[in-house]
């Protein structure tokens, strides 16, 4: 089987050594490959690894009874475009929901808040790559973002619903731009869910971005790498029964 000039053998594709069938097609997504280790050993039941190429750890096991998996995605669009696509693409795999951290724009959302990311801004030019002469509005599945709102209702602290900003730069210095963007409504800065939702509309699969907020860009607040940890448990909680819905 080929996809443009790729070819998919039985040991996986160039970026996953997984077989076919090895993948649930429900998958949790961080960008960490040690928060997917960790996902799968204190989330999944019966985990077992399926990929490791390139130190990008994927497992998969089961939730509540239904067969479940993780993949890390690395950092970036580029990155987690290359992942999405090959899961969707080649190995039956149907929701993906984006498990990760962000920055926090506005005053209204604090550390260790959760972002459900309802569209996705973007500086990359992915949006414009897809469709000759037209911008594409990168937004989730309906589906699991009704189900990931509803499951956030009981969370244990603050959950928000809107938009972010997939950014292509992590150290991008423009204060002006932060600020017009929170004027607009824009929660939080992150650097993937724009790419996975316009790969889930390519390949006609389901996608969600459930974000822990890490640091503020304003207060300059920010999480310890074990705090960054703890929390996020909130989150995949939410993802999961993002992941579920109507399943």
């Amino acid at each position: 089987m080929t996809a443009g000039d790729v070819t998919v053998t039985g040991t996986g594709t160039p970026h996953i050594a997984a077989r076919p069938g090895d993948f649930a097609p429900l998958v949790l997504m961080p960008g960490d490959p040690r928060r997917a280790r960790r996902i799968a050993e204190t989330f999944l039941q019966d985990a077992r690894q399926v990929t490791d190429v390139r130190g990008i750890l994927g497992y998969t096991g089961s939730h509540r009874g239904v067969p479940m998996s993780v993949l890390a995605s690395g950092m970036g669009i580029p990155s987690v475009t290359i992942y999405a696509t090959e899961l969707f693409r080649h190995y039956g795999v149907r929701r993906i929901v984006r498990v990760g951290t962000a920055g926090a724009i506005p005053a209204s959302v604090s550390v260790r808040d959760v972002v459900i990311a309802s569209a996705a801004h973007t500086d990359s030019s992915l949006s414009r790559l897809l469709v000759d002469g037209l911008t594409l509005s990168l937004a989730p599945s309906y589906r699991l973002l009704r189900a990931a709102a509803e499951a956030a209702e009981t969370a244990p602290s603050a959950v928000h619903i809107g938009p972010v900003f997939s950014s292509d730069h992590f150290y991008l210095d423009r204060p002006t731009l932060f600020d017009a963007l929170r004027r607009r409504g824009t929660l939080a800065v992150e650097m993937e869910a724009a790419g996975l939702y316009a790969v889930a509309g390519a390949e006609g699969g389901e996608a969600l971005a459930v974000l822990t907020v890490s640091d503020h860009l304003h207060t300059g607040e920010a999480l310890t790498a074990d705090e960054r940890e703890t929390d996020f448990d909130r989150a995949v909680r939410i993802a999961a029964a993002a992941l579920l819905a109507d399943v």
